[in-house]
């Protein structure tokens, strides 16, 4: 169970050339291009692919619908590439009516010679069974790419009952089959191609992986779309053969202006500060470096302020140091404006204010970047945040200067969400002085110092052992504990009498300084951040659940806030000599294990029972410490919201048969059992 770009109608071209012709034209187009160097001596193996089937969480995020969904993602970003590079003209995506999906285009195609370091293997067959193997490592063949792992062609077969490659060089056509990694036909020649140029890649997810999960068409559709206005280079082309309400069956997408054209699209019709956006289009050719960043952002008082930033193409949904370099620009920008025309408030403004009615959309292309995981959700790479911060500065200081009326009412506003900032923040403080007297704390929360809520943490800990290692492991300042006594109660279908006269609830709504249900009001939450931390056993989930539950059910509008989280306590800890590792799980201390931790001699392995047999030192470390911890940020899916409702009420509702049906359906996917 996880809690973890607006539609419109396509450009639908029926009088378009035969497709055969077309292939036929962009193969002339792209003829003159060199692609001698792209050869199977191109193609780097690093080590063999192990445990992807075992653990596919650990390359694609998990099994859910999100994870079914990227593994599409990774064929189209190798695709993207191509047509980044400037070797591919277009990109067909198809959904077919089996539950395929196939991945088409007219580049380079994908290296078929045998490769040098293992002749009896094409390089195919390389790039597609062998994990850590791929053409994008060196950089000499991409200035920049989405892929740079080795890992999506190779995960997306491991992953898959059944794929198949076909690649067009040559005018000769060749074509590979495998099923779940393993290799089902030799690689062949199928014939002569001679109006056709590029790779196909057609694929099933396995059901003994993802179970009943089915792709879906809007979802693939969203997918299609925003690649074309990433690149408007690219024309892409999208065929369905299953109907999925007013998704179109066939659509293409060229996008000339890129960003500013996707924003113009998804601003609609809303009112905006600024009579157009500001957006463009910048080389890092200054910085010595291959790539650019693209942008556009524009307020609006209509809506909710959204930025969406992707990296080669690649979404971003957790932002990065490129995010953080745009925004740092816009708000130097706005602040050096303000100080121009003499509105001494400018100096107020912070990011919080920049983002409240801002429509955003950054996109950078750089060589080598760092994701943080597999599913490449945050870029790490630190010279992206100079590069970007710099490239767009410059124009926006401009842009300001000749669009004075634009830059005014900007200004404006942005200088009224500040006070308006700053007057909540002063209720905030005055309130909280006095909270002790207002409000009817539970006797067992141990609050923190701070006097207004920006910055503070909640630990809502399994029992009072657990909360008596944490209360030494807590930063007193902003760091605020409650122990919970056993399982809460499972609020769905409880009657609203028993939910008011349940302690453990009143605790947390009290502790909170909230109400449930339609009377909650996301200004009198008290803490920035509420944190989940439970034992990491059965019990610890199943509490976690139900407090999830809880949250979705009473206080839904904090989740889609981003203020609840998920602490993740390790599991195991290692010790070797003056070495000390933690591990989250099994598969984190078979490696280090296997590996060694670089000290002398015999590893000690420790296991966590539960938090209370953690010292204070280790709590803090691991789990509360903001520089060493690792937290999971609760969201719900935004392509699907009634799913993840259809789920709760599955698995957590008065209905037995519910979660029997689901345990049937889905058993046979557990790895292993915690008894």
């Amino acid at each position: 169970m996880r809690f973890p770009c607006p539609s419109s109608s396509a450009t639908l071209r029926p009088n378009q050339k035969p497709e055969k012709e077309q292939h036929h034209m962009a193969d002339d187009l792209l003829s003159a291009r060199e692609t001698s160097t792209y050869d199977a001596a191109s193609i780097q193996v690093l080590e063999d692919m192990e445990h992807v089937r075992l653990r596919p969480g650990m390359y694609i995020g998990g099994k859910d619908d999100r994870a079914l969904h990227h593994m599409v993602a990774e064929i189209i970003d190798n695709s993207m590439d191509e047509a980044v590079a400037g070797h591919a003209t277009w990109i067909e995506v198809e959904l077919h009516a089996n539950g395929h999906v196939t991945v088409n285009d007219n580049g380079r195609g994908i290296p078929i010679g045998a490769h040098p370091k293992d002749p009896s293997k094409s390089a195919l067959e390389i790039i597609f069974c062998t994990l850590n193997a791929g053409g994008k490592f060196s950089g000499d063949n991409y200035e920049t790419s989405g892929g740079l792992h080795g890992v999506g062609s190779s995960v997306v077969n491991a992953l898959s009952d059944h794929l198949r490659v076909e690649v067009a060089q040559n005018r000769e056509l060749y074509a590979m089959e495998f099923s779940r990694g393993v290799p089902q036909t030799k690689l062949e020649k199928i014939g002569a191609a001679p109006n056709r140029r590029g790779t196909s890649v057609t694929f099933h997810p396995d059901p003994e992986i993802f179970g009943s999960l089915k792709l879906k068409p809007h979802r693939l559709f969203k997918m299609a779309r925003s690649k074309a206005y990433l690149f408007s280079g690219v024309e892409i082309r999208w065929k369905s053969a299953l109907p999925d309400g007013d998704t179109p069956m066939e659509a293409r997408f060229h996008f000339p202006g890129g960003l500013a054209d996707y924003l113009s699209e998804t601003l609609g019709t809303a009112s905006t500060y600024a009579e157009a956006p500001f957006a463009g289009t910048v080389s890092f050719e200054k910085f010595n470096a291959p790539g650019k960043v693209e942008w556009a952002i524009n307020w609006t008082p209509s809506r909710d302020g959204f930025i969406q930033s992707y990296c080669n193409t690649v979404p971003t949904p957790e932002g990065g140091t490129h995010e953080a370099g745009f925004w740092a620009a816009i708000l130097k920008g706005i602040k050096a404006y303000g100080e121009l025309v003499s509105n001494k408030k400018a100096a107020t403004i912070t990011r919080e204010d920049l983002v409240a009615g801002a429509g955003a959309l950054v996109s950078c292309f750089i060589r080598e970047p760092e994701f943080v995981g597999q599913t490449k959700d945050r870029l790490a790479t630190t010279e992206a945040q100079r590069m970007v911060e710099n490239s767009v500065r410059d124009h926006f200081d401009n842009w300001l200067a000749s669009n004075t009326k634009s830059a005014g009412a900007i200004l404006d506003f942005l200088v009224l969400r500040a006070e308006e900032r700053l007057r909540r923040r002063q209720e905030k403080e005055t309130a909280r002085k006095t909270a002790t007297k207002k409000l009817r704390l539970p006797g067992k929360l141990v609050d923190c110092s701070a006097t207004n809520r920006d910055g503070t943490e909640l630990f809502i800990v399994e029992g009072d052992s657990a909360g008596g290692s944490a209360k030494m492991a807590r930063n007193r300042v902003n760091q605020a504990l409650l122990p919970l006594r056993g399982k809460i109660l499972n609020v769905l279908g409880a009657a609203s009498s028993k939910l008011g006269s349940n302690t453990e609830i009143s605790d947390l709504s009290q502790a909170l300084g909230v109400s449930l249900g339609s009377k909650f009001n996301i200004d009198d939450l008290r803490y920035d951040k509420v944190i989940i931390m439970t034992d990491a056993d059965v019990d610890g989930a199943h509490i976690a659940s139900l407090l999830m539950t809880f949250f979705f059910t009473q206080m839904r509008p904090m989740i889609d806030a981003g203020h609840l989280y998920l602490a993740c306590p390790p599991l195991f800890r290692l010790t070797q000599g003056a070495k000390r590792v933690y591990c989250l799980d099994e598969a984190e201390r078979d490696k280090w294990l296997e590996k060694g931790l670089g000290g002398k001699g015999k590893i000690d392995v420790s296991r966590f029972k539960g938090l209370g047999e953690m010292d204070a030192k280790d709590l803090k470390e691991t789990t509360m410490d903001p520089k060493s911890r690792q937290l999971i940020r609760v969201t719900i899916d935004e392509d699907d919201p009634g799913e993840t409702g259809d789920l709760v009420e599955r698995l957590m509702g008065k209905k037995p048969e519910l979660r029997f049906q689901y345990i049937q359906e889905n058993a046979r996917f557990v790895e292993e059992l915690d008894v």
